[in-house]
């Protein structure tokens, strides 16, 4: 759908925005001429922070709001709030993500991962939608490589990243974005450098399975930031409603979509 898009004059929200790769998303929309961003994230001191460097150099673009992903009393009221502040949302980019298996964090993983980002998208779609008097508008939800690739010593992990990806294919079937003007897109990313890979061998849900693959996941095979923020910009400005994306190894990213209505394909009736 054309203009959707285009980054300049976008208001956006994204989870998990006080570091790693959704401050990354933040800047990265900022620089492109994005008119406002909120960034909603539990880590209050350092959303904060990050609020008040982006706001130095686009000056009162940025707000943070304190969110509980895996919260629904604590999602409706941050959304409100962007959208008391921002008036019209045109994007929301569902990146907060718990990647720990263990057995004291998998259930608050899994609330995060997946009910918390159906949650978000599910009050951007009233928000937006066209046929009820919205403006239209983008939803990103970020998967991962997990989702197309079954980890023995994280199946509930992958488990929550193979449900982003069904329920973003499902949700942009047609008529979808022709009655509401909504673009729903995928990026499945790939092991990337940032603080959810740290501690990795203490976040299985069993300590007998999966030090094979944890010895082959070392600082120098994870893929760097930068191609992955890039791939995300490239995704955004290019893909079409229910399209899936693939950035890992720090190669251009790929449009998988192809690939993956040909599985779904082999399957139908």
């Amino acid at each position: 759908m054309a203009g959707l898009g285009d980054i300049t004059g976008k208001t956006c929200l994204i989870t998990g925005g006080a570091s790693g790769l959704g401050a990354l998303y933040a800047e990265a929309f900022l620089r492109e001429g994005a008119k406002h961003v909120a960034i909603l994230d539990i880590v209050e001191e350092k959303g904060k922070e990050t609020a008040e460097q982006l706001n130095k150099t686009y000056p009162g673009k940025v707000t943070f709001i304190k969110c509980d992903v895996g919260d629904e009393y604590s999602i409706s009221k941050s959304f409100n709030q962007v959208v008391d502040t921002v008036k019209q949302l045109d994007v929301v980019i569902n990146n907060a993500g718990i990647f720990n298996d263990s057995p004291t964090i998998w259930r608050k993983s899994c609330d995060v991962n997946w009910q918390g980002l159906v949650s978000f998208s599910m009050r951007a779609v009233k928000h937006m939608r066209k046929d009820e008097g919205g403006a239209g508008g983008t939803i990103v939800n970020i998967a991962s490589v997990a989702a197309l690739r079954p980890t023995g010593c994280f199946p509930i992990y992958c488990g929550s990243k193979a449900a982003v990806l069904h329920f973003s294919q499902s949700l942009s079937q047609a008529p979808f974005e022709e009655e509401t003007g909504i673009r729903v897109l995928t990026i499945c990313l790939g092991p990337t450098d940032t603080a959810i890979m740290k501690n990795l061998a203490e976040k299985r849900y069993d300590k007998k399975f999966g030090d094979l693959l944890l010895n082959r996941i070392t600082e120098d095979s994870l893929q760097k930031t930068e191609p992955a923020v890039a791939a995300f910009n490239t995704m955004f400005k290019h893909a079409s409603n229910g399209s899936v994306w693939l950035s890992e190894d720090n190669q251009p990213v790929e449009d998988i979509t192809p690939k993956i209505q040909t599985f779904y394909k082999s399957f139908a009736k």
